[in-house]
């Protein structure tokens, strides 16, 4: 499993001065402490390291144990990262150069790439699991589909992804952001778009949660690949 590092920004929608990816990669370059702290137990907006533990029961209950698994927007690789490193070989992707470097060291049994997640290449079939948290809220909305696809033909028959996903459509950027320096974008669809586009990518929608949180609420998807494609 080789992936290709490819990272160039592509145009998207968004009202920063500078490509989305662009502003994005600079906004957790410059928040990434302030949104999670190497000893925090939970990040800025609250998630607790209980409610990560239930997110990902999942790959425990349902992912071999030794199998390949792809963290999309990996962040500091805790506590997505960390956790299933002990169980599974992990490879974590983030577009902030940060990110990446604090992931390396706070977790080094797992691998991890500084790339844009559009743009990065795997083998068909490679993963076990997949998951997405908090990451694909800040990729172009045109680039999604595509995403979801992608991450559809990576996957093992059998495979699960679990992503988040807005709950409600919203694209724009925030300056200031946690109270830094920092611009954030953000690009999403509602999440009965979201439910529709799995399953016409294929994928069968095995649980969706409702997060809420203060501003805003997010859609928690569980979606698997088929074992056999539908006839």
């Amino acid at each position: 499993m080789s992936p290709s590092q490819v990272d160039r920004p592509r145009p998207g929608r968004g009202r920063s001065r500078t490509c989305p990816q662009e502003t994005v990669r600079d906004g957790f370059n410059r928040v990434s402490t302030i949104y999670r702290r190497d000893d925090a137990g939970a990040d800025a907006f609250g998630h607790t390291q209980r409610d990560h533990e239930t997110w990902l029961r999942p790959f425990f209950r349902s992912v071999p144990a030794g199998a390949e698994v792809l963290d999309l927007g990996c962040g500091c690789g805790v506590p997505d990262a960390r956790r299933l490193s002990g169980r599974f070989r992990v490879t974590g992707i983030d577009i902030s150069d940060v990110q990446i470097e604090r992931a390396r060291r706070l977790v080094p049994n797992a691998r991890f790439l500084r790339a844009d997640m559009t743009a990065v290449r795997f083998r068909s079939e490679t993963f076990g699991g997949v998951l997405c948290l908090y990451a694909l809220i800040h990729v172009p909305l045109d680039a999604h589909r595509p995403l979801l696809a992608k991450v559809h033909r990576w996957l093992r028959p059998g495979g699960i992804f679990l992503v988040v996903t807005g709950q409600e459509a919203y694209t724009g950027t925030e300056a200031n952001w946690l109270g830094s320096n920092a611009t954030m974008y953000w690009s999403h669809a509602d999440a009965r778009t979201y439910e529709r586009w799995l399953e016409e990518t294929g994928f069968e929608v095995l649980h969706q949660t409702r997060i809420p949180e203060p501003g805003a609420e997010h859609a928690l998807f569980l979606a698997r690949r088929p074992e056999t494609p539908p006839s």
